[in-house]
């Protein structure tokens, strides 16, 4: 286990132990360097890691302050070994994308036939938070905007069961998001290419187009393992070249 990670799981843990509250303020760093015996380095990507899961939020000339419970985090503990492998395995980070196809398609599939006007509001307010973070600059936001968007739609199929699944599944699929976004949700053209999918998937839920729900959400998904597929190759080719351009010097 890499030593952020364990930052995380003991931080985790001084949380719980500490009977933190939402809203509250985690001690400042150097405290919590010398609680949780880490690096500085160490304890900034376990800030970072928890912040993009939606568990702490940081506030510039403010601090880090907690957002969310740890009794919310029940699947904390498997995602983040499973995170540690989408990080490092791009195959495993594949899987999972074929893993969100299949459930994806079955959720948009139903929330085309059972949406209220409450949800179809709700998706619609989580299609446009993904737009204001992204213009904002705000990576972290968006996907986590990202993620409340698919989230919003499990929750439209009215389908407990599919419902239980995506929620369990929530922080993996946020953090699915993240590394997605690090591989290409920054370039404008592609943005503009996944924003259109998005608005594809609301516009055939929103019209009751079961079939066109379907489809347009399994292509989205397909179409972000083709990219990232296509830009880890092309990050192989770089990396070759320029081991053989040291050799060749």
């Amino acid at each position: 286990m890499k030593v952020s990670d364990k930052a995380v799981q003991s931080l985790r843990i001084l949380i719980e132990q500490s009977n933190m509250q939402v809203g509250d303020r985690l001690p400042a760093e150097r405290k919590l360097c010398e609680q949780l015996e880490v690096s500085r380095t160490s304890l900034r990507e376990a800030i970072s890691q928890l912040t993009s899961m939606g568990m702490l939020v940081s506030k510039v000339g403010a601090g880090t302050f907690l957002q969310q419970l740890p009794e919310h985090w029940s699947n904390t503990q498997i995602v983040q070994p499973i995170s540690s492998l989408m990080d490092e395995d791009p195959a495993y980070r594949h899987d999972v994308q074929e893993a969100r196809i299949i459930l994806e398609g079955g959720t948009a599939w139903y929330a085309a036939q059972r949406a209220s006007k409450e949800d179809l509001a709700h998706i619609r307010h989580c299609y446009d938070q993904i737009s204001h973070f992204q213009a904002a600059g705000n990576g972290d936001e968006a996907a986590r905007a990202d993620a409340n968007f698919h989230l919003a739609i499990a929750e439209a199929s009215h389908n407990i069961v599919l419902i239980q699944m995506m929620r369990s599944l929530f922080d993996l699929l946020q953090f699915n998001v993240v590394l997605a976004r690090r591989k290409f949700y920054s370039e404008s053209h592609r943005f503009d290419q996944l924003h259109d999918q998005h608005l594809q998937v609301m516009n055939a839920i929103e019209r009751r187009d079961p079939e066109a729900a379907r489809r347009a959400v399994c292509g989205h998904i397909e179409f972000v393992v083709q990219q990232v597929r296509m830009i880890d190759e092309e990050e192989a080719r770089r990396q070759r070249s320029r081991r053989l351009n040291r050799i060749r010097a």
